[in-house]
């Protein structure tokens, strides 16, 4: 096998730029005399006819496909980094040098496997720092995603640029796997009225560990009024407790996800439940009985609903037998308004469910 050969299946095998040292190494002669061998390989590419060409990049060649064949292929490469490792990969590259253990903090434990494959793949360098390790992009890195260097402030200046242009302050959030919503199953179709695509879905009441790794990227979590304490056992960011029991819950819960939502879905929501409020308030004002709500929850309702209240009025109370505190509620009432436990459907429907069983209700005692 000559030299020439040689280099030149080297870089067709490695898919990535390979400097000189290596290249030597490989055909076993000084530095001094690989360069010449590349360079007579990169004049008989440009003079093929094929579809490859090899370009120095100073002490540093790669192979590659031409441009104007680069749109054509593209669809046929290997995706080699997939979204949760390049999330990992571009805090390595923002915050570098990064000490590992600060970065599984920050990513959860499915970053030791990120870390691995990364340092196998040649995109970082992982040094031994004490008990931990230092991480850190390699020339490959650049390479790879095509910058102009390696050097880290380099790379944190393109990576704020990139983000910039792609969509303000969010977009540099992304590349850094930051800025998720995370909310428990009960609050997933709040998104949709919020119009946020990019959320999780987390049991983060009772959390396995898997779902306390999905954590490690999420900067709002949101969940039911009187868990926040609860949550903060798993989860370190900000909690947001929503309720969502009456129109005006729901309304405030789109609100608190100011700065995450899309404005014009969010606001075509809000217009829409302060619609429906007026709706179910219009039903109600033909109703002369007056009524006792056994919690708070009920007088919520009943107040949106401008219905008279009376200690000697039509008790209504929630379905449940007992309240969290231990006291009886249900066990005499003349209307059970359901509770979450027993809806199905998304957050305004259920609204919509407990609007309708004091209203039916009250229809048929009056009937």
């Amino acid at each position: 096998m000559s030299n020439k050969e040689t280099i030149e299946a080297s870089l067709f095998a490695a898919g990535r730029a390979l400097d000189i040292q290596t290249l030597a190494k490989i055909i076993d002669k000084p530095k001094k005399q690989v360069n010449p061998i590349v360079q007579s390989l990169i004049e008989e590419y440009k003079e093929r006819e094929c579809g490859l060409e090899i370009i120095d990049l100073g002490d540093r060649y790669v192979m590659q496909v031409k441009p104007q064949y680069t749109d054509l292929v593209r669809p046929l490469a290997p995706k080699e980094v997939g979204a949760p490792m390049l999330r990992t990969l571009s805090m390595i590259a923002y915050h570098q040098p990064v000490i590992q253990s600060e970065l599984v903090d920050m990513r959860g434990n499915a970053a030791y496997d990120h870390i691995r494959e990364l340092k196998e793949r040649g995109f970082i360098t992982a040094v031994p720092n004490g008990r931990t390790k230092l991480l850190q992009t390699t020339p490959m890195f650049a390479d790879y995603f095509e910058l102009e260097s390696n050097d880290p402030e380099s790379i944190k200046k393109k990576i704020v640029d990139l983000s910039r242009k792609e969509s303000g302050q969010s977009g540099l959030d992304k590349w850094l796997g930051r800025k998720v919503v995370a909310v428990t199953p009960m609050y997933e179709s709040l998104m949709e009225m919020c119009g946020i695509d990019e959320y999780k879905v987390i049991n983060a009441y009772d959390p396995t560990e898997e779902e306390i790794d999905k954590l490690a990227d999420v900067s709002k979590m949101v969940v039911s009024k009187g868990y926040a304490e609860r949550v903060a056992k798993y989860y370190d960011g900000e909690i947001i407790e929503v309720g969502s029991t009456t129109f005006n819950d729901l309304i405030d819960a789109i609100r608190t996800l100011e700065g995450a939502y899309d404005k014009t879905k969010a606001e075509e929501c809000i217009e829409r439940l302060e619609e429906l409020k007026e709706r179910y308030a219009s039903k109600a004002i033909v109703i002369s009985k007056r009524v006792q709500p056994a919690t708070d929850m009920v007088a919520r309702i009943v107040n949106d609903l401008r219905i008279g209240v009376s200690a000697n009025g039509i008790l209504i109370a929630p379905d449940y037998e007992t309240s969290s505190e231990g006291v009886e509620v249900g066990e005499d009432a003349d209307i059970l308004v359901p509770t979450h436990r027993k809806l199905e459907g998304n957050l305004i429907e259920r609204v919509c469910q407990k609007y309708d069983a004091i209203i039916d209700g009250l229809r048929s005692v009056d009937g």
